[in-house]
């Protein structure tokens, strides 16, 4: 079954959704649980609506969100990107409170590259309005090659950014130390598919080459598990719910020494070390994991 098993105890179901299933064990179809935002020429359906191809043309590019917004959870999606030359191209999965000045905002997004060149994942954090903490991710695989699963954790104690269950950011909760942290405003979850050869490769320095369009991303499995907004008001600090549990407050040892082999490997960019940007460290870059 879904995560809603975890740690032996059946969740409430007043209190939360789970979207990876139906009611009666189906995969959840696209249009269950997701609306077009962008272009709905630019989305097409698969399967019966349980995966679905992006499109990005020198016509358009496209995106779609969750028809509901979400207070703590877990979100979760397979996506299989762009592949061969996707320079110029940006694929994000996030989570957006859709609040302008003082949003809360969890990133995911992909950022094409030249064939031969490994894909970059750029992670970005905005609590209470302030982002611009960019840390980007050489991939240690095709992701163009088959599907892989990328999820995001959120509770009251952090946020963590898996890809294939491997933690690759993680973002701790320090309100102790003056420290914003995302926890009042609920989010929707949002992907986009788009071109952005001003930055996205080697800082803008590669454009996209339209002579390989279309370009195509492809999703499936997808599972959101989180407290509805609106829905029931005790349920975003309901202690039973299993992403509150002690196993999710903190990294395990083995999600721990994965982390530390990303950091080392394949980190290409932190902006906790990038004194050009930040003479002084920000202050959360000082929390020890």
């Amino acid at each position: 079954m879904g995560m809603g098993l975890r740690n032996g105890f059946l969740l409430i179901l007043s209190c939360v959704v789970t979207l990876s299933l139906s009611v009666w064990g189906r995969p959840a179809t696209f249009l269950e649980d997701f609306r077009i935002t962008w272009s709905d020429s630019h989305i097409r359906q698969i399967d019966g609506g349980r995966a679905i191809q992006l499109v990005l043309d020198q016509n358009s590019g496209c995106g779609f969100a969750s028809k509901r917004q979400y207070l703590f959870g877990r979100v979760s999606m397979k996506i299989k990107l762009i592949p061969g030359d996707s320079a110029g191209t940006v694929t994000a999965f996030y989570m957006n409170s859709v609040t302008d000045a003082v949003r809360d905002e969890l990133d995911f997004e992909f950022l094409g590259n030249r064939t031969g060149q490994p894909y970059t994942v750029q992670t970005n954090i905005y609590a209470h309005g302030k982002g611009d903490r960019e840390q980007r991710v050489n991939l240690w695989f095709d992701p163009a090659a088959d599907f892989h699963t990328y999820s995001i954790m959120w509770n009251h104690h952090q946020i963590v950014f898996y890809i294939d269950e491997v933690p690759i950011r993680v973002y701790k909760n320090n309100e102790a130390r003056n420290i914003p942290y995302p926890k009042l405003q609920p989010m929707g979850v949002y992907s986009t598919l788009w071109e952005a050869d001003d930055w996205a490769t080697r800082g803008g320095l590669e454009k996209i080459d339209w002579t390989k369009a279309p370009f195509l991303a492809y999703y499936k499995d997808f599972d959101i598990e989180g407290c509805p907004v609106p829905g029931p008001v005790n349920c975003a600090t309901n202690s039973r719910n299993w992403w509150e549990g002690t196993a999710y407050q903190a990294l395990n040892a083995m999600e721990a020494k994965r982390y530390r082999w990303v950091r080392m490997n394949h980190v290409i960019y932190d902006y906790c070390t990038d004194k050009s940007r930040y003479p002084v460290t920000p202050p959360e870059c000082m929390s020890i994991i």
